[in-house]
């Protein structure tokens, strides 16, 4: 696809086809892959995400430490939604994600918050851990369009995302920002309760390259359609990140832009477990580095050591 086949009016065409359909889904819940059957609508039963049918936003504003190409000149117009279908023992975001903080809106709150900030300046629309709310944000979305919203959208998650999902953002999401977090089972179990992140992840990421790209850059350098992996590297290899780059390598693209994150810190309950208690060494950052050059993907960033 191309940034032609993205018009605004394309949108609004398939999120009217679309919409209604994804908003069922949440009457037995199967939006994400841990498939909970539960429905939201009823309020008071809620799945692993542990929130319900409404939209539960933390936070809406301009984001200027997003990668280069998305947070650009003038900021990302970030939407930090509360929930999480994993269950990260250092998640970063924990109060969030894990705690639930933020406030209810409406899907109609939610488009005057994007209107905001693209009046604002903003370069996108970022929803940040949006997998929970796929049908939810389809409704914003559409009422967003409807009042002229132009931003590109883009989809900035924990990877942890269903194929058949995905699919109904098709034409709709320009740019993905996925994390590739494990490439081992028992890692994901361990450290995320969740022992099929990694063939979830693979799937995911394929279907979403398939979608849109390999990043396509403006002229100011401002990410306009495509695919970005985030690579947080973990302490003792846990992230697995020679096998992450080697499968974007063979199966994805050797055009893949991926940011290989050296921020971790251990937060939540990391503080107290073995292995991932503290910082990665330098040695460990410098092996992921040399993992991505020699599995020849040429595309990314790498963080200065430390953060």
């Amino acid at each position: 696809m191309t940034v032609k086949d993205f018009s605004v009016e394309r949108k609004l065409e398939l999120l009217s086809e679309r919409a209604p359909a994804a908003l069922s889904l949440l009457d037995d819940c199967i939006v994400c892959p841990r498939e909970c059957h539960v429905d939201r609508n009823a309020g008071s039963v809620k799945g692993i995400c542990g929130v319900d049918a409404r939209l539960k936003v933390s936070s809406a504003n301009l984001h200027f430490g997003e990668e280069p190409p998305i947070s650009g000149s003038r900021g990302s117009g970030t939407i930090f939604l509360s929930g999480c279908n994993l269950k990260c023992v250092y998640c970063q975001n924990y109060p969030i994600s894990q705690y639930r903080h933020g406030e209810y809106v409406t899907p109609d709150e939610l488009a005057g918050m994007m209107m905001d900030l693209e009046r604002r300046g903003a370069h996108n629309i970022n929803f940040v851990t949006p997998t929970h709310y796929v049908p939810q944000i389809m409704a914003s979305l559409l009422s967003a369009y409807r009042q002229g919203l132009t931003l590109p959208i883009v989809y900035n998650t924990s990877g942890y995302d269903k194929v058949d999902t995905l699919r109904r953002l098709d034409g709709i999401v320009e740019i993905y920002m996925p994390d590739m977090r494990y490439s081992m089972a028992e890692m994901a179990q361990c450290y995320s309760a969740a022992p099929n992140y990694p063939e979830i992840n693979r799937a995911a990421i394929k279907e979403m390259h398939r979608q849109v790209g390999d990043l396509l850059l403006d002229d100011d350098g401002v990410a306009v359609l495509g695919l970005l992996v985030r690579h947080l590297v973990l302490p003792e290899n846990i992230a697995g990140s020679e096998e992450t780059f080697k499968f974007l390598a063979s199966e994805v693209s050797t055009g893949t832009y991926v940011s290989i994150m050296s921020q971790y810190f251990p937060a939540h309950k990391a503080v107290s477990m073995d292995k991932i208690n503290r910082r990665i060494l330098k040695r460990e950052y410098a092996s992921a580095l040399e993992a991505f050059e020699q599995a020849g993907l040429v595309n990314g960033w790498a963080q200065p050591f430390g953060g």
